[in-house]
């Protein structure tokens, strides 16, 4: 519950699955550098079903959670970029920031889909849609796209001590807790109902489950 000077923001599924991907990101890295493709495959599915579950919960989420609730047109990040208050959750700078991850890993993942290796054992469940030369070239660019991520990451953290230094707003804190300091029921998050979440999270799963086994 909100109390004095502090003010509740983010909801658990959105704080969750922030830490799914910080953990999960490095450990797909680890797992293709060191040829454990199964497991890589199997990390993949993992987070494409976190992706859907991410954009369902943009839908339907709570209202910090939701894309229409952070998402702004030029004319309100220009407007935050001359000084106008932003929200207590994603601010407009910020929510270009979460589109450009959500966006980069989508592309990740649907790149993966389609890749297969040199010798053909392990293969996206996709990949016998195309053919075997597109397959080694979605591969390669799957390989490389890793690169635009490993920016979109360096350019969050840098934001992130900007504004810890500079700004003295500390971000992570909030992402842990879910509270961050303001008066008391100040733009408090406004939570989604339970059977919401059971919604997103079993069409997600389901979505992740279909792609990698049935198509």
């Amino acid at each position: 519950m909100s109390g004095e000077g502090s003010v509740r923001v983010w909801d658990l599924p959105v704080r969750l699955f922030h830490w799914a991907a910080v953990l999960l990101i490095p450990a797909m890295w680890w797992t293709a550098e060191n040829e454990k493709i199964e497991l890589h495959i199997q990390l993949g599915q993992i987070m494409l079903g976190l992706i859907l579950f991410r954009l369902l919960w943009g839908l339907l989420g709570s209202s910090t959670a939701r894309f229409s609730g952070f998402v702004r047109g030029p004319r309100g990040i220009f407007a935050y970029l001359r000084g106008a208050k932003a929200g207590l959750g994603h601010n407009p700078i910020g929510a270009l920031s979460v589109l450009a991850m959500l966006a980069a890993l989508a592309v990740q993942i649907g790149l993966g889909l389609f890749a297969s290796d040199e010798d053909g054992l392990y293969q996206g469940p996709l990949s016998y849609h195309v053919s075997a030369e597109t397959a080694e070239t979605l591969t390669d660019r799957h390989e490389t796209w890793f690169y635009v991520i490993l920016a979109l990451i360096a350019l969050h953290l840098a934001a992130i001590l900007y504004y810890l230094l500079i700004k003295r707003d500390n971000l992570v804190t909030p992402m842990v807790t879910g509270s961050r300091k303001g008066a008391a029921g100040e733009g408090a998050m406004v939570p989604a109902p339970f059977w919401r979440f059971l919604l997103a999270a079993g069409l997600a799963a389901g979505g992740a489950v279909a792609i990698f086994g049935w198509l």
